[in-house]
């Protein structure tokens, strides 16, 4: 079976959105696939738009097109106006929104900001986020288990940095509903 997917990733500086998507960047190296990313982001550091395009498999261009993306994360609810019209009408979202998690078809949300302050981490919506996409998405190219090995290696000296990273993944994919 041939792994071809596209994921968008959006949010504002600040909330790890490269950092995400190097994670699942490195978990596509791990499994031997091929991998193309790209990232635009203007004037981040004071909390402006920052969307990265992940391509896993055989792709030519690392940019993804409207109406393409298999999957769009969305960490900050107003970028999901600004960057869901990259997903193909029948792939997955996940939108960190002020309001109990919850799933319509393929479609999700998850109040991240509420979990990482309940965790005493408000820095990790960004794992919070990545876990509870793993944990709704079957046809994601990785599963949790990848991304944990990737942060125990990167994370490996700085055991609380590590610590935390773990619990804020394993805190989004808990709260997923199950589906």
């Amino acid at each position: 079976m041939t792994i071809r997917q596209q994921i968008v990733i959006s949010g504002v500086g600040g909330q790890g959105i490269l950092f995400v998507t190097r994670l699942l960047a490195e978990a596509a190296i791990q499994r031997g696939l091929p991998v193309l990313t790209s990232e635009t982001h203007g004037m981040a550091q004071r909390g402006g738009t920052v969307v990265s395009h992940l391509k896993v498999g055989d792709f030519a261009s690392p940019l993804i097109r409207p109406g393409r993306a298999d999957g769009v994360l969305i960490m900050k609810d107003e970028n999901a106006a600004l960057h869901g019209f990259f997903l193909k009408p029948d792939g997955w979202a996940v939108v960190n929104q002020a309001k109990a998690a919850a799933c319509e078809l393929t479609r999700c949300t998850v109040d991240a900001d509420r979990m990482a302050v309940v965790l005493g981490n408000p820095k990790a919506v960004n794992l919070i986020m990545l876990g509870f996409a793993l944990a709704r998405s079957r046809e994601m190219f990785c599963q949790a288990g990848d991304i944990r090995r990737i942060l125990e290696k990167k994370l490996e000296k700085n055991g609380a940095m590590l610590t935390a990273a773990l619990d804020a993944l394993e805190a989004g994919y808990q709260a997923a509903p199950n589906g």
